[in-house]
């Protein structure tokens, strides 16, 4: 284990044994070492508790805690597994792991899939499809009329739904998916690989007082 974690005083809450979340995840036991450096920056950023908050989660990937983005908001929360409304170390690991380039590319599918469901109801509905299109029409700064968004919403979903029941199901998304992988594209972070090189360009760099996270 690095020097750097063996002189910490005490862990964060929810903290977990590096040989333990390794043998549950794709990170080596290092990787998880780095990811934990990673994890109490954030962590110390606004609310200075160990635990991750939405308003930090959102300064980690935007530098500003309040732009509002549903893609962060259904990120944090496939995140936050115990549905308390933070992300504790175990958690941020487990989670970041569908991220990792050896992750299996059936797990990437089931986790976008769930992404998208954003009531969670086991299907991809049409409404829901059409939030997510104005969303990344919204992150591009493209203005579309009503009806070519409402067009497009409808092509995608014939596209996809093959059994025409008006909803997406996770077969049918995993079919669409393997026939358009360009769709996981953003589902694989490279720099995962080689976390204890070098922390992801997103993360604030901002310094924690040292004094603070001892």
């Amino acid at each position: 284990m690095g020097c750097w974690l063996s002189k910490q005083v005490k862990h964060t809450p929810g903290y977990e044994e590096p040989a333990v979340l390794a043998a549950e995840t794709a990170f080596t036991v290092s990787e998880v070492e780095a990811l934990y450096e990673l994890f109490r920056k954030i962590s110390y950023s606004i609310f200075k508790d160990g635990l991750i908050h939405k308003e930090e989660f959102q300064l980690a990937l935007f530098k500003n805690s309040k732009k509002n983005n549903l893609f962060a908001d259904r990120i944090f929360d496939l995140f936050d597994l115990k549905r308390n409304g933070v992300i504790d170390f175990g958690e941020f690991v487990r989670s970041l792991s569908v991220f990792h380039p050896n992750t299996a590319q059936d797990e990437k599918i089931a986790f976008a899939f769930r992404l998208y469901d954003l009531r969670s109801t086991g299907f991809i509905e049409r409404e829901e499809l059409k939030e997510m299109v104005l969303a990344l029409l919204n992150e591009s700064e493209l203005c579309l009329s009503d009806d070519l968004v409402e067009t497009i919403v409808d092509q995608t979903c014939k596209l996809v739904d093959s059994n025409s029941d008006g909803k997406i199901d996770p077969i049918e998304w995993k079919e669409f998916v393997r026939k358009n992988p360009s769709l996981l594209k953003n589902m694989t972070l490279p720099y995962l690989k080689d976390i204890t090189m070098a922390f992801p360009s997103f993360v604030m760099s901002s310094e924690v007082d040292d004094e603070v996270l001892d």
